[in-house]
Parts: structure tokens; C-alpha cells; sequence
């Protein structure tokens, strides 16, 4: 398997650390990037694990014309080349169109392909060609195997900088499911493998105008998927996400993410230390 190079000073796969891939659905503020980021990077620094703040300038997708996208795209951008100077940790956020990828792709350390786009050629040839790593979510509507098509156009564009992500399966009106033998069917392409644990709780649509969803089940997919092998774990998490604006039902709490890390840790033998259930000290 490749080790794909995320910065010159962190790589995911092939014997590299564990990488987890956290931070909220979608920008809200400067102040809440940075609690959120310091927090799971203190965390994966507890555990053992390489850690990439995550966060969207734009939810293209969402359900209602009503709901909420983000900041807009200059400031957007802004947030997220402040929360990568001040966090000091690399950043991934996604990418919708071919026009977007050159600005973004100056602020960011990975570039990611949404489910819904995985097989738009002209992003995927964009983005392969940005010279930044690309993570691509497998759609909801491909087999594991169809990704072979998504990783050749990425190869076509000039990349080898590629991460995978499975996100669940389309089951049926506002289902996702995950057939974990995907893992290393999208392994056997060549790339590192990352689970999305908390998307693939999502009911897409399932909440009327929004999208619902049962964080309940986010720790037990992300044992699971530890278990069976992965390189990366992908996460949205939120101090409040019953007030979040976007994904709030398929969120993990703050709070609650050193003690899911550390089950995720002893599922899939990752290096654990006691201090990552450690609670954050008081704030001054």
C-alpha cells in the first residue's frame, strides 16, 4: 500500500500513526474552530494518533435551500488559514467545483471530493492536479470496487496523493448502512483506507427539511471499523450539536471524544495512553 503524504512531517498508511480527521460539519466562527481543534488535538496527541482539523467553508448539499452553508467562500477560506496557523496542525476541507480548487487548495493541506461528486472527472482531474492529497468519500451509491474508476482519474491527473473514505450505502429511503467488507476491498486499491463514522450514522433527508441521524451508533461502527483495519478515522464532533447548524443528530459530543478514541484505540490496537481520557484542563 502506498503511505500518502499529507504534510512533509505527518503521512497516513503503511505503518504510519493512526490519523484522525475531526472538527464540526461546517465553519461557524474563528472561536469555535479553535476549541474544537485544540481539544482533538490534545486528545490524539494523548493517544498516539496524527490528527488533520476538518471543517467546510460551503455545504453545497444540504437538504433545504433554507439551511445553513457556511461563510462565505473569502471568508471562509480566511477561517480555515487561521485555525491552520494557529492550531498548528494541517486542515481538510472540501471542495465542490473545479473553479474552487486553486484558491482552496492554498490554505489547505487536503482537498476532499464529497460522496455525492466522487465521480465528477473534472473535479477529481482539478484537484488531482492541485499538488495537494485528495480524499475522496466513496457515494452512497458505489460498490467499494467502483472506486478503482476514481482512483485512475486521480492517477490520470497526476496524483498518488490519495485517501479513501467509506461513508455508508444507500439502503433504502433516508438509510445508510456499512458493509465492512468495503474496507479492505478499497484497501486492495493501493491507498489508505479512512472511515467516516459519523456520516455513515447520518439518515439522509431523514429529519424532513434536514438530515437526522443516531450518534448513539457512532462508537460501535468506529470499533468495528478499527477491528476490521483502517488507516484513518473520520469524525465530526461539536461541543453542542443539537444546536449545530449543520449534521447535528450524527455529531459526537466534545466532550465525549477522548473516551470513543481510546475504545477506537483498544479495538484496532492502536497506541493508547491512560491520559487520553484525561479531561482537558480548566480554562484560565
Amino acid at each position: 500500500m502506498i503511505r500518502t503524504e499529507i504534510t512533509p512531517d505527518l503521512a497516513v498508511g503503511d505503518g504510519a500513526p493512526p490519523l484522525v480527521i475531526a472538527g464540526p460539519c461546517v465553519l461557524e466562527s474563528h472561536e469555535l474552530s479553535l476549541e474544537i481543534g485544540a481539544e482533538c488535538r490534545r486528545v490524539c496527541e494523548a493517544l498516539g494518533a496524527s490528527y488533520v482539523f476538518k471543517a467546510s467553508f460551503d455545504k453545497a448539499n444540504r437538504t433545504s435551500v433554507g439551511s445553513y452553508r457556511g461563510p462565505a467562500f473569502e471568508h471562509g477560506l480566511e477561517l480555515l488559514a487561521a485555525a491552520r496557523r494557529e492550531l498548528g496542525v494541517p486542515v481538510l476541507t472540501d471542495v465542490h467545483d473545479p473553479h474552487q480548487v486553486d484558491a482552496v487548495a492554498e490554505v489547505v493541506d487536503v482537498l476532499q471530493i464529497p460522496a455525492f461528486l466522487s465521480r465528477q472527472t473534472d473535479l477529481l482531474l482539478a484537484a488531482a492536479a492541485s499538488g495537494r492529497t485528495v480524499n475522496v468519500k466513496k457515494g452512497q451509491f458505489l460498490a467499494p470496487w467502483d472506486m478503482e474508476h476514481v482512483v485512475a482519474k486521480l492517477e490520470e491527473g497526476g496524483t498518488r496523493r490519495i485517501l479513501l473514505t467509506e461513508r455508508g450505502t444507500s439502503f433504502g429511503y433516508n438509510t445508510l448502512v456499512v458493509d465492512f467488507r468495503s474496507l479492505p476491498a478499497m484497501r486492495a486499491l493501493g491507498y489508505p483506507v479512512v472511515f467516516d463514522a459519523t456520516h455513515s450514522v447520518q439518515a439522509p433527508g431523514g429529519a424532513g427539511g434536514a438530515s437526522g441521524g443516531n450518534r448513539e451508533d457512532v462508537p460501535y461502527l468506529a470499533r468495528a471499523a478499527a477491528a476490521v483495519g483502517v488507516d484513518a478515522l473520520f469524525l465530526e464532533v461539536h461541543p453542542d450539536p443539537d444546536r449545530a447548524p449543520g449534521d447535528g443528530p450524527n455529531m459526537v459530543r466534545l466532550e465525549g471524544l477522548p473516551e470513543l478514541l481510546a475504545g477506537v484505540a483498544r479495538a484496532g490496537g492502536w497506541p493508547a495512553s491512560p491520559a487520553a481520557t484525561a479531561q482537558p484542563a480548566p480554562q484560565a
